[in-house]
This record gives C-alpha cells, structure tokens and sequence, in this order.
C-alpha cells in the first residue's frame, strides 16, 4: 500500500452532521502507523483521534476517545484484529471496523466478518482504497458483499466438518506437525511410538486430502489450530 496523501476531498464530506470522521488506528509498526495517520489527516473530511498498537491500547482507546471508524491490523503482539473489533464492537458498537493487513487468508476473513467488520482490505491496495473504505464505512456501506459473506460460510462449514472427522489424537498430532514438530518429535512429545505418529499421520491425510506436512501446516491453519 502506498502511503502517499491523495487528493483531500471538501469540507463537508465527513461523518453525518458534517463533522470529521473520527478514525482510530490500531496498528503495532510505527512507522505504517505514523503514514496512515499523515495519509488520512490530509483529508479535509476526516482526522485520527488516536493510535493503539496492541488489543490491551485498542479496546480502552475506542472507548475514551470515540471515534467512528476503527482500522484495525489482523497480527496484533497480544492477540488479533478480531480480538480487538469484538472488544471494541461490545464497547462501542456505533464504531464501524476496517481490516487493514497483509493477512490474505480465509480464517482472517471469516475472523473478520464474525467480529462485524464493514471492510477487509490488504495493505498492497492504494491509499486511495483506504480512504474511500472509510468514508464508505463512515456512511453505514458494507463492503464485504454478501457474496463473500456465504462463500466464507460454506468454506467454514467445510472445515469444521473435516475438523469434526478428526479423533482428539490426531488434533493432537495435527497440532504439534503445524508448529514445526518432527514425527519423532510428536512422539516424544505425546509419548506414544514414531510408528503410531506415522499411522495417525496417513490417517489425517485421508481424512483431510493432504499428501505432505507443508500441506497438513496449511489445512492446520485454515481450521484455525495455529496463528
């Protein structure tokens, strides 16, 4: 994403009654945080309010300085986005929430759309992009489309099936081969034999339709059992 200021809009073009949009960052790089604070401070019809870069700054912040939009990054250092958004919705439930990250995943976007987001944009997209999300959100627009919405349903549906098919061995096993454990090491770690971790291991790959570990890290990943 470029951070390079776009064209102010006029006055008047902020939240209804004509008073600024009052945008709250949470966003733990300072220096991402300082350029969309400069990029959105060049507009005529908005200001940040204030800045959080983690989900313990965030959810007091929403509360004490009121602001009607909130972007927010997906990687927080104490938790996520959703964390934050489902803080912030109970808080502050007038706020709308934008997803601003380079998270591109599906588990982020169904994160996103369960902590009741308006937006999910990545960080490649323009400064522009940016600043019109929020005045869209600003005005009550929903851009994650209902479209989305299902196919993120269906795909969780999906995932939560194979999730289900699975014994609570090999979660486990699933679960350690995802933060980078050997099968020995899963062994050891469960205490059970290396020929047992093989037999849960091609058990899992039946079950869920994958032939290799980086394969199994990626499916561990969209049913959410690890960050």
């Amino acid at each position: 994403m470029s951070l390079a200021s776009t064209e102010p809009l006029r006055d008047g073009d902020g939240a209804p009654g004509g008073d600024p949009i009052r945008v709250l960052i949470v966003e733990d790089h300072r220096v991402v945080a300082e350029g969309l604070s400069a990029l959105i401070n060049h507009q005529a019809d908005m200001k940040v309010v204030g800045e959080a870069g983690s989900v313990a700054e965030a959810v007091p912040a929403a509360t004490e300085l009121g602001p009607d939009v909130v972007l927010l990054d997906f990687r927080l250092p104490d938790g996520t986005g959703s964390d934050a958004a489902s803080a912030i919705r109970a808080a502050r439930p007038e706020a709308k929430l934008i997803f601003l990250t380079r998270e591109d995943s599906d588990a982020a976007r169904f994160a996103a759309v369960q902590s009741g987001a308006s937006a999910f944009i990545h960080k490649s997209k323009a400064a522009s992009e940016v600043v019109d999300a929020i005045r869209d959100v600003a005005r009550g627009r929903m851009l994650i489309t209902p479209r989305t919405i299902a196919t993120l349903l269906a795909k969780r549906r999906g995932i939560e099936a194979q999730l289900q098919s699975l014994t609570p061995r090999e979660r486990e096993v699933l679960a350690l081969m995802a933060v980078g454990l050997s099968s020995r090491a899963v062994a050891a770690k469960l205490g059970i034999s290396y020929t047992t971790v093989r037999t849960h291991i091609r058990s899992l790959g039946g079950k869920l339709g994958v032939h290799s570990k980086l394969e199994a890290i990626v499916k561990a990943r969209e049913m959410g059992m690890v960050s």
